[in-house]
């Protein structure tokens, strides 16, 4: 196995082992065809761990709705495309939860991924993302299985992964662009430095899932090695935390002891979006995830430790 893996600088890419890594632009850019292809040609994988995308949070995706859809298809139909030419046996590839429909029911299960449009505040990342399930469907349906004097072969495997919320050290840690927990753990660094109150938008209601970013690592190799399943899989926790009960949980880790204030004028997005575990249950059922607590109090110290020279 000679295992390729994309964006391997970034916060899920970092936890992951691999032969070859693309860290970023300056070593090929994904959203051009030729310099995709002759990356692949030159490198010669026989497998693929695909987590490269232009990524952000709700402000991110708001402004740059555009910008968002075009490089994540460019990036996804290349990096697809160069894998099936230079006959790659098996690839990886990252979903979103944000892909699935604004109005349905819940828990979210891989069944109902195209059942409904997304939420308005991030449609152009999640559209080009759920493009990636179906480019992979498609290529499973077309090259993934030939016959051969009677006998069914798979020649690739294209396999997709939904993780929730991931966090962890190596994550973009910056105030306007990032997800929510790396912007709140920074906003609560500099409240603690300048000894301010911690603003945080929108209301805390919101429920979301979060997963470490080290246990999306391990169960991302784990699934390249041995998973033979159909279908995306989603990787979560199934534990509901709200936004503020993140906060609390980020402050007392930063040991930050100022006023927390919430401005329920912001928006929030979506009020919740649990999903279900149960096909990633029946193929890990021993695997052990690391508790919020723990997880945000290992991001929070590498954080404060890595302050300097951390994407931010």
């Amino acid at each position: 196995m000679k295992t390729l893996l994309t964006g391997a600088n970034g916060l899920v890419g970092s936890t992951i082992s691999a032969d070859i890594k693309v860290m970023g632009r300056e070593w090929v850019d994904l959203r051009n065809w030729s310099d995709t292809y002759e990356f692949f040609l030159d490198s010669e994988p026989t497998h693929v761990i695909h987590t490269a995308a232009r990524v952000g949070g709700l402000g991110a995706n708001i402004n740059h709705m555009g910008e968002f859809f075009y490089e994540n298809m460019m990036i996804n139909l290349n990096v697809l495309e160069a894998s099936r030419k230079t006959n790659v046996k098996k690839v990886v590839s990252f979903l979103s939860t944000c892909i699935f429909p604004d109005n349905t029911e819940y828990p979210l299960t891989e069944e109902v991924l195209h059942d409904g449009e997304p939420h308005l505040s991030n449609y152009g990342y999640a559209y080009a993302k759920r493009m990636l399930e179906v480019q992979s469907r498609a290529y499973n349906q077309q090259y993934g299985i030939s016959a051969k004097e009677g006998v069914i072969t798979f020649n690739g495997k294209y396999l997709n992964v939904i993780p929730t919320n991931i966090y962890g050290p190596n994550d973009n840690f910056n105030l306007e662009n990032s997800h929510v927990i790396p912007a709140l753990i920074h906003k609560c660094y500099v409240a603690k430095k300048s000894k301010t109150d911690l603003f945080v938008w929108g209301s805390g209601k919101p429920l979301r899932e979060f997963i470490y970013s080290e246990d999306v690592g391990k169960l991302t190799q784990l699934i390249l090695e041995t998973y033979e399943g159909e279908g995306p899989i989603i990787l979560s926790t199934s534990e509901e935390i709200s936004i503020r009960e993140v906060v609390r949980t980020i402050a007392d880790a930063m040991k930050f002891k100022g006023r927390i204030v919430f401005n329920a004028n912001q928006p929030d997005g979506q009020a919740r979006k649990p999903t279900s575990n149960f096909r990633l249950k029946n193929f890990a059922p021993d695997f052990k995830f690391t508790s919020f607590k723990e997880g945000i109090q290992k991001t929070v110290d590498w954080f404060v430790k890595n302050y300097e020279g951390c994407r931010k």
